[in-house]
């Protein structure tokens, strides 16, 4: 129920039984120097009463009974604290672990529907959060509500009257707290909703800096994001006040138990149904019984709030995973599109499109804006997988192949560069983590990249910074294809691989580029045609459809779409001229 309920591993619910029961052993410990004091409090009334004379002998056993029990309270309260805390903190550990496994193993389309400062937020915010709840609220909520049923069969068993007194405002000051759930879960939800927006706000500042001072716009910027985050503020206060209001009326209520016991015991003692003693030990067991209670309805509050996190990590959990084969038995590296449908957020981008990249040859995607290249080509890497038709890879479907698997025969250089904030070796050996030096600086040269690198201050082994922030967008793109290039695959993608370089780097990048690929599959997206004129195929995409293909000879002749393209830039560039 535990693992259900609060999206654990197996490992961490038996933990969390562990916690519940060193927490209830804990409360239960300390319920115990009730009835030392109420031995106490008897001696003292019978030697005042006169009825027993002063009793020196029974000091030290009430001294060596007091040490006991501090002992097996520091001994309780030492298990609580290992159960609870320290295994609640491995937990944590484990669920963001947990989590960026289950993301690894989701397909791209997931991410392009989710906000991404919502899955940094569930795997570093959600888990903060639920270190507490499980550490410290689960373990004394269960653990109180256990100490509270045993001892309260204790006391209906010894005077049902005083009992009742006792027990009675328990639930119903629980039934307030549970009444305020959902008032609470909805201004949980309002608030990491606003505190998403902020967040956004505050990166997209970041990265839009410059064409905010660059168009005047930065105050009027910065006053919409001041509005963001006065509206986490609003939401903050407002989830504070429905636990706020419902555990204050709780405790509120809480307290009339303590009224009740005094007067229906001073009632029973005046009609001589008590005695003094009875009606003492209900009156501290009353005072103790309840504290814990105090702190019990703040952390079944933070409980409910928990919830939202909860609900966040399992929509993950529950969403299906690419899997398949683990081998990839492919004969030869070609590449075969065959009736291929795909909608990306139920838009419809490819339609039905068939045509085949050989093994050896270098196949060029090219077609109008939105027209469906670049997905083509994430297809063929089965970054998502297609709605009907299929792919396939050496005559093996690629669908039915783990997407780790099938990578391995993949080296892809997309328009989009991703950059870690390391040195310029260690980004480069990304492509083969075994790679020698030499291989990640021969991998380098090929990509035309040791120019700019023998000018960085300590060389290969420059920090480049977040995203390669100190280096030029042609730079980074070379960097890219360096880590293509060391990683060597049969099949190579490139999607705008040489967009953000000038004449002269792209010519020297393309003729390293043509010496390297060899028997290799390469399959090419470009907008612009200088770059596929040498391409042994042209598959021309249009709305979705393969408009046309054959060689960029045979395009030229037929005076498609293709041939249109051309005489476009080639116009353009006269111009520009």
């Amino acid at each position: 129920m535990l693992k259900r309920a609060f999206a654990l591993s197996d490992q961490g619910s038996r933990d969390l039984n562990k916690g519940i029961a060193a927490a209830t052993l804990h409360n239960l410990c300390l319920m115990f120097p009730v009835g030392l004091l109420m031995l106490i409090v008897m001696e003292l009334l019978d030697i005042i009463s006169g009825e027993k004379a002063v009793a020196g002998k029974a000091v030290p056993l009430y001294c060596i009974a007091a040490i006991v029990l501090f002992a097996a309270v520091f001994a309780s309260q030492w298990l609580q604290y290992n159960k609870t805390y320290t295994v609640a903190y491995e937990e944590s550990a484990n669920r963001r672990i947990v989590l960026a496994e289950k993301l690894r193993k989701l397909p791209l389309a997931f991410f392009g529907k989710k906000n991404i400062a919502d899955l940094t937020a569930t795997i570093m915010g959600d888990c903060t959060a639920l270190e507490r709840t499980f550490s410290n609220a689960i373990p004394m909520l269960f653990g109180t509500i256990f100490m509270f049923i045993i001892t309260s069969v204790g006391l209906l068993i010894f005077d049902w009257r005083m009992g009742l007194c006792i027990v009675i405002p328990v639930p119903v000051a629980a039934l307030v707290i549970l009444l305020a759930r959902k008032a609470q879960e909805k201004a949980e939800l309002a608030n990491l909703d606003a505190k998403r927006v902020a967040y956004d706000g505050v990166q997209e500042y970041l990265d839009t800096i410059q064409e905010l001072k660059s168009s005047s716009r930065e105050a009027e910027y910065l006053e919409g994001l001041e509005q963001r985050l006065e509206n986490v503020v609003r939401c903050s206060f407002k989830n504070e006040m429905a636990p706020g209001a419902s555990t204050t009326a709780a405790q509120f209520l809480l307290r009339f138990g303590l009224v009740a016991v005094l007067l229906v015991g001073g009632y029973l003692v005046a009609i001589g149904e008590l005695s003094v003693p009875v009606f003492i030990l209900f009156l501290i067991i009353a005072g103790r019984i309840y504290d814990p209670f105090n702190s019990c309805f703040m952390l079944l509050a933070e409980v409910f709030s928990a919830q939202v996190s909860i609900k966040r990590m399992k929509a993950i959990d529950a969403t299906p995973e690419q899997t398949g084969s683990t081998i990839c038995n492919n004969k030869g590296y070609d590449i075969e599109f065959k009736d291929v449908v795909f909608s990306y957020n139920e838009e419809p981008v490819l339609n039905g499109i068939s045509f085949t990249a050989k093994q050896g040859e270098v196949t060029a995607l090219v077609g109008p804006s939105g027209s469906g290249k670049s997905t083509a080509s994430k297809l063929a890497a089965r970054f998502w997988d297609t709605d009907s038709g299929k792919i396939t890879l050496g005559g093996v479907e690629v669908a039915g192949v783990e997407p780790e698997t099938l990578l391995k025969n993949f080296s892809v250089v997309f328009q989009d560069v991703l950059l870690f904030d390391d040195t310029v070796m260690e980004n480069i050996r990304l492509g083969r983590r075994d790679a020698t030096d030499e291989e990640v600086k021969a991998a380098a040269r090929a990509a035309q990249c040791e120019e700019f690198i023998n000018r960085l201050p300590q060389g290969y082994q420059t920090n480049i910074g977040e995203n390669g922030s100190s280096l030029s967008g042609g730079e980074r793109q070379r960097i890219s294809i360096a880590r293509a290039l060391l990683k060597d695959a049969p099949v190579i993608l490139l999607d705008e691989a040489t967009a953000s370089m000038d004449a002269e780097s792209e010519t020297l990048v393309q003729e390293a580029l043509s010496a390297l690929l060899g028997k290799k599959t390469v399959m090419v997206i470009a907008h612009r045609m200088r770059t596929v004129a040498n391409a042994d195929k042209i598959v021309v995409l249009d709305k979705g459809l393969v408009s046309e293909q054959g060689t960029p000879a045979e395009l030229m002749a037929k005076g498609g779409l293709y041939a249109r393209m051309v005489e476009l830039q080639r116009e353009l560039t006269r111009d520009a001229g």
